[in-house]
């Protein structure tokens, strides 16, 4: 069968069984998997460094996309513009899964998450800019405000990695979305092209830190472990409901990742939040409770 007709046929069935499961619905598998995997990683971090945990989590992930997708059977079919935007985002997935774990070694997983979603809202109170939305940003800020001054004397370095990490992972929402929403391959598709790339991107930077895995066959399986359940599991329904949920939608609802991250902190990690913290997430809440989603009216007129 022709490659065309299996991809259409691919679509097809996805567009069917699309309507049975909300696109929410993989939203909340892909925010809880996100640090759940990155919880268990924290307790490689006695057996392997950082970056060595981080590439093993790409190289695992990508080895499963290999035997699941094969995905380099679509590449030479790709537009340039189609391969840049692999390239770009596999760059991105490299860079943010290596300080997401420079950062976890030295701050809470609650605290990186606060940090790392608030380009996020910027980016969701920016396309539907309103009072409320600018209001969400508020309080917003003022949360992760109280979450990270807490560690910034103590922890220059962590906050530093967490900054680096919350714009990369920006722009892992933006770039995630145009690869869900491409015409030329699925998401998923997509998507294991660029983890095969950001494993090869990311060998030179890990590969060192990663090696004593090798003789253990805990830390290799542990490994293993991670990187489906921190990058295929939640990165796959990211690309389900990115494909039909629109940026600023999700851009907000990641908003809650903080709440999510703080919870997994204290069941995986036991890292009880003080009480500055525990509002910080509160403020986070709130800001998603205030914000609007959706474009301003006049907007909406005007594309009508």
């Amino acid at each position: 069968m022709p490659r065309s007709v299996l991809r259409s046929d691919t679509r097809t069935s996805a567009a069917v069984a699309a309507p049975r499961i909300p696109p929410h619905a993989y939203f909340v598998v892909g925010s809880v998997f996100h640090y759940l995997g990155p919880a268990f990683a924290v307790l490689l971090f006695v057996r392997v460094d950082a970056l060595g945990v981080a590439w093993l989590r790409i190289a695992a992930a990508a080895a499963v996309f290999a035997l699941w997708r094969r995905p380099w059977r679509r590449w030479r079919h790709l537009d340039r513009p189609t391969r840049r935007l692999l390239i770009g985002w596999a760059a991105v997935l490299a860079a943010m899964n290596s300080v997401f774990y420079l950062a976890l070694e030295r701050l809470p997983l609650g605290t990186v998450a606060a940090v790392e979603f608030l380009p996020v809202i910027v980016l969701a109170a920016y396309a539907a800019r309103t009072r409320r939305n600018l209001l969400a940003l508020v309080c917003a800020v003022a949360g992760v405000y109280l979450l990270t001054d807490v560690r910034l004397v103590a922890e220059p370095l962590g906050i530093a990695f967490a900054a680096a990490n919350a714009v990369l992972f920006a722009a892992y929402i933006v770039l995630g979305h145009r690869v869900a929403r491409g015409q030329q391959l699925s998401g998923i598709d997509g998507l294991a092209l660029s983890m095969l790339i950001a494993a090869v991107l990311a060998l030179p930077v890990g590969i060192v830190d990663a090696a004593p895995a090798a003789l253990d066959v805990v830390a290799l399986a542990a490994g293993v472990g991670v990187g489906i359940t921190s990058s295929v599991i939640p990165y796959v329904a990211d690309q389900l409901a990115m494909a039909r949920l629109p940026r600023a939608t999700y851009a907000l609802l990641v908003c809650l990742f903080p709440a999510t991250a703080t919870v997994i902190g204290v069941v995986v990690l036991a890292q009880v939040p003080t009480a500055p913290e525990i509002v910080g997430v509160g403020l986070v809440v709130a800001g998603i409770a205030v914000h609007q989603d959706g474009e301003p009216p006049r907007r909406q007129r005007a594309r009508t």
